[in-house]
């Protein structure tokens, strides 16, 4: 079902999910389109259950990458990227939904997906931890 070699040469798009692992916690690295960032930044914070900015969950300069700790803080299920009604996070076993800033929207989930300390040591590596 995927799609063949002269397909993705000739520029069809395809969607990678990128997770690893940090300390035994799945890691969730989002490469966010501009869509996604002017939306998650749209959001009137006070209307948020765990209020933050987008801003404050990325490193300035690369906006676009949101790295987050892939475990719900409801009951520490692995919730799903890019599902549910925020393009974000969708946590199926209790349906907690986060957006594209890994925050929680909606769902019994009390706080947003945790951000693991990383940062930027060239424009395509991160050092997580």
């Amino acid at each position: 079902m995927n799609p063949d070699a002269s397909t993705i040469a000739a520029g069809a798009p395809i969607q990678v999910d990128i997770k690893v692992f940090w300390r035994g916690k799945p890691i969730y690295i989002m490469n966010r389109t501009k869509k996604q960032v002017d939306e998650a930044r749209a959001v009137p914070v006070a209307s948020l259950p765990d209020p933050q900015t987008d801003q404050s969950r990325v490193k300035e300069g690369h906006d676009n990458w949101l790295v987050v700790i892939g475990i719900c803080t409801h009951l520490g299920c692995i919730p799903i990227a890019h599902e549910g009604d925020y393009d974000g996070f969708f946590c199926p076993c209790h349906g907690s939904q986060y957006d594209s800033s890994g925050r929680i929207r909606r769902g019994p989930a009390p706080l947003n997906l945790a951000v693991p300390p990383y940062n930027f040591v060239s424009d395509t590596k991160i050092q997580i931890g």
